[in-house]
């Protein structure tokens, strides 16, 4: 495709994709992810052409008026789009596949100052949640997803969604459906859960003779507790 066609297909993406589109008119005012597309777009079109200067300036007032960071060197597939979009950085040799949806305050970054590819390759149809950070030459692979706030820093299989700080990655197949964030589980809540029942289990299982000396250092680390939290008042 073209340079005419692929802003086309941007443009008629967000039509046929996004329910808060209630008239043409809206995309003028309140898609800056799509505007950011569209300057992308051309500067990356000077930018295979040789050309560093004009990329840059387009980058740069495409930057200025939506508040999206896009290297124009980095690499884009068909029908992505970035929603609502405000805090957005792309890096110079990042990969984008095809309909992949990327939400706000999202960073595909580079962990290295060294040349050559330092940032994430995005497979297809890949949702990658508000505020994530995917950071080094690593893949997401095709159909994953990625939880708001986590912090990608190894590979990610195809099917999969990865969510917490480092991201772990769930089972595959978690959840086929496109924008069920709500349905992630708490991955650190669970694990304390398992941890309290642990220790309850643990509990029951000591000697009456033991327990009545576990209660007393159990006293004393409740009053330790205690000083720490009135201190921070």
């Amino acid at each position: 495709m073209n340079l005419f066609q692929l802003i086309k297909e941007d443009f008629s993406n967000v039509k046929r994709n996004d329910p808060a589109l209630h008239s043409s008119f809206e995309l003028f005012f309140n898609y800056p992810g799509l505007w950011a597309l569209l300057f992308h777009r051309i500067a990356h079109w000077f930018y295979q052409k040789g050309l560093r200067v004009i990329p840059r300036l387009i980058s740069a007032l495409g930057m200025f008026l939506t508040m999206i960071d896009i290297h124009p060197a980095a690499r884009f597939g068909r029908r992505v789009f970035i929603d609502h979009g405000v805090g957005v950085v792309i890096g110079e040799t990042t990969i984008i596949g095809d309909d992949v949806l990327i939400y706000q305050q999202v960073t595909l970054g580079g962990v290295s100052t060294n040349k050559g590819k330092r940032h994430p390759t995005i497979g297809n149809n890949v949702v990658i949640g508000a505020g994530s950070k995917i950071l080094g030459n690593i893949t997401i692979g095709d159909n994953s997803k990625v939880g708001a706030n986590s912090v990608v820093v190894k590979d990610v299989p195809p099917d999969c969604t990865a969510i917490g700080i480092p991201a772990r990655v769930l089972k595959r197949g978690y959840d086929k459906t496109p924008l069920s964030h709500n349905k992630i589980p708490d991955v650190n809540k669970e694990i304390f859960q398992y941890l309290l029942k642990r220790i309850e289990l643990l509990e029951e299982a000591l000697p009456e003779e033991k327990k009545s000396k576990l209660q007393k250092i159990d006293h004393e680390l409740e009053a330790l507790y205690d000083n720490f939290i009135h201190a921070m008042d």
